[in-house]
């Protein structure tokens, strides 16, 4: 199956929300698929099964951080014979 991509944004509705979403990225770093960071969200690289529980695990990291209530978007982008990160910014990197 090919991959597609998946970005997802962990809002923790808290006074800091930089320790939860630290958490949120930290679970995408350990899960080990291709992934980017962004200002308003990460976006992920893989096979959509994985992705979400992903997905799934970020959101939770907020709880696990203390958080009381943790809004999650999510994004996903699928095509026949799949899609990458690199294909979608590719023209805006090239010199």
């Amino acid at each position: 199956m090919a991959d597609i991509t998946v970005s997802f944004e962990v809002i923790p509705l808290c006074d800091d929300p930089y320790p939860a979403v630290d958490r949120a990225i930290e679970v995408v770093e350990r899960s080990g698929v291709k992934y980017e960071v962004g200002p308003h969200e990460t976006t992920m690289e893989g096979e959509l099964d994985e992705l979400v529980e992903i997905v799934k695990a970020g959101h939770r990291a907020g709880f696990q951080a203390g958080v009381e209530r943790v809004i999650t978007f999510v994004k996903i982008v699928d095509a026949v014979g799949g899609t990458t990160i690199a294909e979608k910014v590719a023209k805006y990197r090239e010199p």
